[in-house]
């Protein structure tokens, strides 16, 4: 992949707009219709396609939190782990930050979802026993 090329393609990551990436790595190029042109055929070659489809891939899974990174937040909060910056007033109308660590509501609702997550609060009710099966044929019906 050329420099060119490679600057269009971080171009078109920051918004997704091939015209203006385009326009910015390929600065000769005024026409709007020339460059959406250039770019569409751009967004088609092979080794674009594979590099944009390599960085859109890593940028979902920066921001995207797994499982893993969820339960083990639920965890901290539930154990009172975690610290939270907030606002608070401190006396004749101003306010700070404060680091608070999460209040028994928050323990409590972290330790619910967890318990969801792993059934716990699920009832479980046991339906046992025999219940004759009777077959009526069509021709019982017809009476």
């Amino acid at each position: 992949m050329t420099d060119k090329q490679q600057k269009f393609c971080e171009e078109y990551l920051i918004d997704c707009n091939a015209t203006r990436a385009y326009k910015a790595a390929y600065p000769s190029v005024m026409k709007d219709e020339t460059a959406r042109a250039n770019a569409s055929r751009l967004l088609t070659n092979a080794n674009v396609r594979r590099y944009l489809d390599e960085r859109m891939a890593e940028l979902s899974e920066q921001r995207i939190a797994k499982a893993e990174e969820i339960l083990g937040y639920l965890t901290d909060v539930m154990r009172g782990k975690t610290i939270a910056s907030v606002l608070a007033l401190c006396g004749d109308g101003c306010q700070e930050v404060i680091e608070k660590p999460p209040d028994m509501r928050e323990r409590l609702k972290a330790a619910e979802l967890l318990g969801k997550r792993y059934g716990l609060f699920t009832d479980k009710m046991d339906v046992s026993g025999a219940v004759p099966v009777v077959i009526v044929g069509d021709d019982q019906l017809e009476d």
